[in-house]
């Protein structure tokens, strides 16, 4: 199944490691860090510039066609539509 962020962004609901609230997400400090690394080194893909009530945390795991080794790759989502709603979509998605 899959989960739509806002604007034209879905993305499978495998894919989801963490639904995290804007308002609370820097309040810790390990989180403030996390959140600058991740967008210093692109890891953070903005659906919407203003208004970011939610961050989606994704890996995508593919396999590499040469050796067959996993290859991970990391993004995370802003979103405008807060983590709960995105949660409960999530949630009633998966349980069909």
């Amino acid at each position: 199944m899959f989960l739509h962020l806002g604007k034209d962004i879905v993305i499978p609901i495998k894919d989801i490691i963490a639904i995290i609230d804007a308002n609370t997400a820097f309040k810790s400090a390990d989180t403030k860090e996390f959140f600058q690394i991740a967008k210093e080194e692109g890891f953070i893909h903005n659906i919407v510039d203003e208004g970011i009530k939610s961050y989606i945390i994704t890996e995508k795991v593919e396999k590499d066609k040469s050796n067959l080794s996993d290859i991970r790759t990391s993004i995370i989502y802003s979103s405008n539509i807060s983590s709960t709603t995105l949660a409960k979509r999530a949630k009633i998605y998966n349980n069909l």
